[in-house]
């Protein structure tokens, strides 16, 4: 969907991935229920959760001023069922004593960049455009994908290509950025894009099926906003605020994250939480909780067709078994 602002600016309205399976999956049971969207992006799990199920709250996290601006517009109409929190989630759910009274029955993570990044908010994020490289979610960090690109080490950047973005050209990559940067700092998404299209062989380029900047573009995004961290640290904090039989749904869209996922759920099934290399089990515990989705439940073919952004979406939900202040 595509709104235009006061200003004459589009809008791009970010597309709910999996929007109906989440629903099956996570649909609130009772009237008076908490929901979370921990990624509230412009608000669209958050509208149809509002829209389909009326006797229930929302509480909206969001890191990105200007996207929170969009979400609290659209979601207006539903005056005191939302709350919303201009912070990253992680840090939210670290502080949720501090900041809600009432634990939640339904928390879902949609961890997908918006549309609005890509092609509105102009921090570099698109490979194909003309912009400043930045890829910050939010202004209060300091260390941008230009300083990155501009100062880190040849054998640091390669390192992070190889683990953030699973590039199997890293060490080309990051030896072609150094020789440039030292002609020309290089300050735009577009010329890093070339400068990485020029580094992987012809056969390379020629067997890959997505833009060849596509994951140093990722792996830069990672670091700069320190992703996989609050990730790891959200899920944990998340899960130890559900209430008993709450369930807690996750979509990814690369390895990197599902595998964190996956890894957190199987943890929250297992009864042992002792470490791997003991012999006998010395913890006594009990399992947390319950994986609903066995395999990730992944968009059918017209999802896809409809909105092609979906296409490498996973979606992973786990259900809790025990009370909260056994956890």
């Amino acid at each position: 969907m595509v709104l235009v602002s006061e200003m004459g600016k589009k809008m791009y309205i970010h597309t709910p991935v999996l929007l109906e399976r989440i629903l099956e999956y996570v649909k609130p049971v009772k009237s008076g229920s908490l929901f979370i969207d921990a990624t509230l992006g412009e608000g669209g799990y958050s509208e149809r959760f509002l829209t389909e199920f009326p006797g229930i709250q929302i509480i909206g996290i969001e890191r990105d001023p200007e996207i929170l601006e969009i979400a609290r517009k659209r979601l207006g109409r539903f005056g005191e069922r939302v709350m919303l929190f201009h912070m990253w989630f992680d840090d939210f759910f670290n502080a949720y004593e501090q900041l809600v009274q009432t634990d939640p029955d339904r928390i879902i993570f949609d961890l997908g960049i918006s549309r609005f990044h890509y092609e509105v908010s102009g921090r570099g994020f698109s490979f194909t455009e003309e912009q400043p490289l930045d890829m910050r979610l939010s202004g209060e960090l300091t260390l941008s994908a230009c300083d990155i690109v501009n100062t880190y080490p040849e054998e640091k950047l390669s390192l992070l290509f190889r683990d953030f973005g699973e590039e199997r050209f890293a060490r080309r990559i990051a030896r072609a950025i150094v020789y440039n940067r030292k002609k020309k700092p290089v300050k735009t998404s577009r010329a890093l894009a070339e400068i990485i299209n020029k580094a992987i062989p012809k056969e390379g380029r020629r067997a890959l099926k997505i833009n060849p900047a596509t994951r140093c573009f990722q792996a830069l995004r990672i670091a700069v906003n320190s992703e996989l961290e609050r990730l790891e640290n959200g899920l944990e904090a998340a899960f130890k605020i559900l209430v008993k039989g709450g369930r807690m749904g996750v979509v990814s869209y690369h390895s990197l994250e599902d595998r964190i996922v996956k890894r957190f759920f199987k943890e929250k099934k297992s009864s042992c939480t002792c470490p791997p290399d003991w012999p006998i089990c010395q913890c006594r515990g009990v399992s947390e909780a319950e994986i609903l989705t066995t395999k990730p439940v992944q968009p059918e073919a017209e999802e896809i067709h409809k909105n092609r952004a979906s296409r490498s979406a996973k979606l992973r939900v786990i259900e809790k078994i025990v009370p909260r202040e056994a956890v």
